[in-house]
């Protein structure tokens, strides 16, 4: 369910923390996510939007794909 203020992690803006709300997507996707600490709830830093999403989560920097990224609704924190 998206509230008002939520918004998918593509469309955040540089240094923003959100909070992971949903994940718009099936086994597989949540699977690749989880494995690298993403999951509903998580806190992550958003570092850049350019090109590929990059976030940190959990003091890790990592990067994942525009698409992929659409898929996970956010919030600010």
């Amino acid at each position: 369910m998206m509230r008002l203020n939520d918004t998918n992690l593509s469309q955040m803006k540089t240094g923003e923390p959100v909070r992971i709300m949903d994940i718009d997507g099936g086994h597989g996707i949540r699977q690749k996510l989880n494995l690298r600490g993403i999951s509903e709830g998580s806190i992550v830093r958003v570092i850049s939007t350019n090109g590929p999403v990059t976030i940190e989560v959990d003091r890790n920097v990592l990067s994942i794909g525009r698409g992929m990224a659409q898929k996970i609704r956010v919030t600010r924190v």
